[in-house]
């Protein structure tokens, strides 16, 4: 029984810390957002209902098939802000045959 408590008790955990909060970006200041990342070390950006990213604080968090790239989105007041780093697969596709 004590088994059964533990298991559930982690996979609770686990759970809450997959669901990330999605922040809206366009209810915050372009420098609220960069503070954002800057304090969390990456944040889910949600640029509408449907459309969210994960930005970086630091370019070195993508992993080794993923390149970094800059990260801009809509703001309260600017309409592209610099948010972080986005990570993105790298193209395997070289166009050699």
């Amino acid at each position: 029984m004590n088994r059964l408590v533990l298991v559930l008790v982690l996979a609770a955990l686990a759970t809450a810390a997959a669901a990330q909060e999605r922040v809206a970006t366009r209810t915050l200041s372009c420098a609220a957002l960069q503070v954002r990342v800057a304090r969390d070390g990456h944040v889910v950006l949600a640029t509408s209902e449907t459309a969210y990213e994960t930005v970086h604080l630091d370019a070195g968090a993508c992993r080794n098939d993923e390149t970094a790239a800059p990260a801009f989105a809509p703001a309260a007041d600017a309409p592209s802000c610099l948010t972080g780093w986005r990570c993105r697969q790298r193209n395997s596709d070289s166009g050699q045959r």
